[in-house]
């Protein structure tokens, strides 16, 4: 009789695991991030364009070289229903930098808020008081499917002798 207990456990659990370890792959593919901030007293308004992906739920872009002037880095997870919080640091590209900007080095951070569908995406900077963000809005769009397999090219004929 005991013997049936975990049996049966793990028959109900066992998809339910399965369904766990898959939701959450929903969204990953290639995507392109197009970010646009407004101009702020010590920063002009700027708009950047480059590729992100999402892996196994987890968001991953970077604009520019680590470390370098108008590097940016943006990650964090993408919940099954495709809300997101990321977390976005980078290095200032040109320009006056605020007072705290510069006591970290040109260096900063801030969260997005984000929303994703099968296509398509929206997010928005979060300003926090207004004192030390600025408005950057955030535009994804989903890439077309790299997860289809490669077509096999035939091999090579080496010429006969």
């Amino acid at each position: 009789m005991q013997v049936w207990k975990p049996v049966c456990l793990a028959t109900v659990s066992f998809p339910m695991l399965l369904w766990a370890q898959t939701a959450n792959t929903h969204f990953d593919g290639t995507w392109t991030t197009n970010m646009a901030c407004d101009a702020s007293e010590y920063m002009p308004a700027y708009k950047w364009t480059f590729v992100s992906t999402i892996a196994n739920g987890a968001f991953h872009g970077q604009h520019g070289e680590e470390g370098g002037p108008g590097y940016l880095i943006i990650d964090g997870p993408v919940n099954p229903d495709g809300s997101a919080k990321l977390h976005a640091k980078g290095t200032v590209q040109k320009g006056k930098a605020g007072l705290v900007t510069q006591m970290k080095g040109n260096k900063y951070d801030y969260y997005i808020e984000a929303k994703f569908t099968d296509t398509s995406g929206t997010g928005k900077r979060d300003e926090g008081a207004g004192i030390l963000g600025r408005p950057c809005s955030f535009q994804f769009t989903k890439q077309g499917d790299s997860t289809a397999p490669a077509t096999a090219q035939p091999a090579a004929q080496l010429p006969t002798q």
